[in-house]
C-alpha cells in the first residue's frame, strides 16, 4: 500500500513538473510609452502593472471641494518615474485583454511599488503597506475623495480589467494554468 501511494504521489509530481514548463516568464525592456497610471507599452508588448490599480486616464477626483484630473496626474506620475530611462518588465500572467501583468523597473526603481507609494495607484493584491502609508500621508488621490478605479470603470460602463493580481492570486492563477489542459 505504501509503495502504491508513493508511486502515485511521484507520478503526480512528475506531471506537475511537466506542466510547469508551460508557465513561461516573459521579460521585455526598452523605451516605454506610458498609456496611463498603471499600463505601458514596450515595443509591441502592452503591459498592465501587476498588483496595482491607478485611476483611469479620464477619471476625475475631488480635493478641497474641486474636481481635478486624477487619471491624468497618475499617468504624469509614472512618466516622471520613468523620465526617459529604459524600463524592464517581467511576468507570466495576462489579463483579459492580452496584456502582460508585469513587475516593472526603471533605473533600479520598482515602478509598481512607487506608484502606490506616491498615492497615484491603489493596492490591487499587493503593496497594502505602501498604500496604508500613502493614505496616512494623504499622498496623491488620498488627499481628497475618489472612486476606486475598479468601481469607476464599472459605473462608467467599462468591464472590470481583471481580478486582483497579487501574490496569492498569482499562486491560484499558476495552479489554474498548470491544470488547464488536464
Amino acid at each position: 500500500m505504501d509503495y502504491g501511494l508513493t508511486l502515485i504521489v511521484l507520478g503526480l509530481l512528475i506531471l506537475l513538473a511537466a506542466r510547469l514548463d508551460r508557465v513561461e516568464t516573459r521579460k521585455t525592456e526598452g523605451a516605454a510609452t506610458v498609456n496611463d497610471g498603471d499600463s505601458i507599452t514596450l515595443g509591441s508588448e502592452r503591459i498592465r502593472m501587476r498588483g496595482i490599480d491607478a485611476p483611469e486616464y479620464s477619471q476625475i477626483c475631488r480635493k478641497d471641494g474641486a474636481d481635478y484630473p486624477c487619471g491624468k496626474l497618475a499617468r504624469q506620475s509614472l512618466v516622471r518615474l520613468i523620465a526617459g530611462k529604459a524600463v524592464s518588465c517581467s511576468g507570466w500572467q495576462r489579463d483579459r485583454y492580452g496584456r502582460l501583468l508585469g513587475d516593472c523597473k526603471a533605473g533600479g526603481k520598482d515602478l509598481n511599488r512607487a506608484q502606490v507609494e506616491a498615492g497615484w495607484a491603489v493596492a490591487f493584491g499587493d503593496f497594502e503597506t505602501e498604500e496604508a502609508a500613502a493614505r496616512a500621508d494623504k499622498a496623491g488621490i488620498w488627499g481628497g475623495t475618489f472612486d476606486e478605479p475598479k468601481n469607476w470603470r464599472e459605473s462608467h460602463g467599462h468591464e472590470l480589467v481583471e481580478r486582483k493580481h497579487g501574490t496569492l492570486a498569482s499562486i491560484g492563477d499558476a495552479l489554474r494554468e498548470i491544470f488547464r489542459f488536464w
